[in-house]
C-alpha cells in the first residue's frame, strides 16, 4: 500500500561549516515537523511499485541540491538533482531578514517582531512555492512540506 512521506531525514554536515544556536534550533523544528507530516511522492515508478516511506538525504555538491532518496530499509531508490540558481536570491533574502528577526526578538517591541516575522514568512512562502514548481514532475510535494525542506536548504548553505 502507497505511503508517500518521509520518514528520516538526514543532511550533509560536512557542508556546513557553522551554525548559531537559532539556525540549529530552526533545523531541528523543521526536521521535526517534517517527519510528524508530510506528503513526498517521488513521481518515477519503481519496478517493483515501491511508492514509500522514504529516507531522505539533502546535501550541496557543486552548488546543486541532491536529494537521494532511499526506502524504509535504506536501500537506494533515486537521487534527484536540482540547480540551485532560482534558489540563491530567495536564500540570500531568508538569511537577512531572519538575522533581522532574531536582532527583533532580542531588542525590538511586540510589534516590530509581528512585522519582521511577517516578512520573513512571506520570503518563506515564495520560496516554498518555488521549490514546488522546481519540483513539479519529479517530487510531488504539499506546501508545508516544500516550507520545511526549504529551511533545510537553508542550513545547508550556511558558510559561516
Amino acid at each position: 500500500m502507497p505511503d508517500p512521506r518521509i520518514i528520516d531525514v538526514q543532511l550533509d554536515d560536512r557542508t556546513i561549516l557553522w551554525r548559531s544556536a537559532d539556525v540549529e534550533q530552526e533545523r531541528r523544528i523543521a526536521i521535526f515537523d517534517l517527519i510528524e507530516g508530510n506528503s513526498f511522492a517521488p513521481q518515477r515508478e519503481h519496478p517493483d511499485g515501491y511508492a514509500g516511506p522514504y529516507r531522505i538525504a539533502l546535501s550541496v555538491e557543486e552548488g546543486r541540491l541532491a536529494v537521494q532518496i532511499k526506502r524504509a530499509d535504506d536501500t537506494p531508490l533515486e537521487v534527484l538533482i536540482l540547480a540551485m540558481g532560482r534558489f540563491r536570491r530567495p536564500i540570500r533574502d531568508y538569511f537577512a531578514i531572519c538575522d533581522s528577526y532574531y536582532q527583533a526578538i532580542r531588542a525590538s517591541t511586540p510589534q516590530q517582531i509581528e512585522t519582521v516575522d511577517m516578512a520573513r514568512r512571506a520570503i518563506h512562502n515564495e520560496a516554498a512555492e518555488l521549490l514546488q514548481e522546481r519540483l513539479a514532475g519529479k517530487i510531488e510535494v504539499d506546501f508545508d512540506t516544500a516550507r520545511r525542506l526549504f529551511t533545510l536548504i537553508c542550513v545547508l548553505h550556511i558558510r559561516g
